[in-house]
């Protein structure tokens, strides 16, 4: 596995992250065993850079990674934590604080469930409206001071977001969704980004499955957000799923699976952006690790593009009111 810095600030991590959320429910039930099992096989590939969030499974999946850790040294990987996101009993996702004292009640309580006396990586999940981007920031920068944060990195904000929040500490990366149908950041996020030396954590390179070429439209299982999604549901399903077929064919002819292509893709955008790989199991991790392998060629790329070409894809990637919210739909 090639490691290199992440952003130009940042510590020397894998070129493919693992991303831990679907592990804690937001798929579906998942299976605690093969999920610690998978983490330790991450491991063992050179996957160091594990990404989390307090709020995945109400803390369930810190716990889960703190479990899979114990007894791993310390110098062999780096944790990504989102922070602030607000969910009531059932798991309805109720709001965002960025308030300086809410960002150290929220670490420590990450620290405890983590087993771990810092975090490398840490980051708003999203940005408060009603606190500025500065305070939300200083905070963590004070804890960064404290020595219980290493890095600080943002996720899903807009280019002035970025701007403001690069005047009070070094960012390393921002986490944001880029995959072959969503591609947004490349008119002004992507450019700022590069201007500031600062890295791209890549979740959702499958589109939540969309594009691995395993989802089917009678895959979703109870608690699966998925099913409230409008890239999903209906006719946009259908035709994003003839959109994978036709990456399907260029997949086969390269002796690959589609994953591997779509993941392929995204590694292939520049050194500077890093996938995370949700994988659940150790089967979907080993397919996502064969990407790392992949080196596309220039027809290769064309190929894809004709494929898929940019916003082929039908329907938004959250649901309106959570798209409402987001900084980095701003540009």
């Amino acid at each position: 596995m090639e490691h290199r810095l992440l952003g130009a600030a940042g510590p020397r991590v894998s070129a493919l992250g693992l991303g831990c959320m679907g592990m804690s429910g937001m798929y579906g039930p998942s299976d605690r065993a093969e999920s610690i099992a998978t983490i330790h096989a991450a491991l063992d590939a050179g996957m160091s850079l594990i990404d989390t969030g307090d709020f995945y499974g109400m803390g369930h999946n810190e716990m889960l990674i703190g479990e899979a850790l114990q007894g791993v040294a310390r110098d062999k990987y780096q944790v990504s934590v989102k922070f602030g996101a607000q969910r009531d009993p059932v798991g309805a996702f109720i709001g965002f604080d960025g308030r300086p004292a809410a960002v150290k009640t929220a670490l420590a309580y990450s620290l405890q469930r983590l087993g771990l006396d810092h975090i490398d990586i840490y980051r708003p999940a999203r940005l408060d409206p009603n606190v500025p981007i500065e305070d939300t920031i200083g905070a963590i920068s004070d804890m960064v001071k404290a020595g219980y944060v290493r890095h600080i990195g943002l996720s899903e904000v807009g280019s002035t977001t970025i701007r403001r929040a690069a005047t009070v500490h070094p960012i390393v990366d921002l986490q944001i969704e880029y995959s072959l149908i969503s591609r947004g950041i490349e008119e002004s996020i992507l450019p700022t980004l590069r201007e500031l030396g600062i890295a791209v954590t890549a979740y959702g390179v499958l589109s939540r499955g969309l594009i691995s070429g395993h989802w089917r439209k009678d895959a979703a299982s109870a608690g699966d957000f998925r099913a409230h999604s409008p890239r999903f549901m209906g006719e946009n399903a259908d035709h994003n799923l003839a959109l994978v077929e036709a990456l399907r064919g260029i997949a086969t002819a390269r002796g690959a699976t589609v994953a591997q292509i779509a993941i392929a893709w995204v590694a292939a955008q520049g050194s500077d952006i890093f996938p995370l790989i949700g994988a659940r199991t150790r089967t979907r991790l080993d397919e996502a690790l064969g990407a790392a392998s992949i080196k596309l060629s220039h027809a290769d790329l064309a190929a894809i593009e004709q494929a898929v070409p940019k916003n082929a894809a039908r329907g938004d990637r959250y649901a309106a009111p959570q798209m409402a919210h987001l900084d980095s739909e701003r540009g």
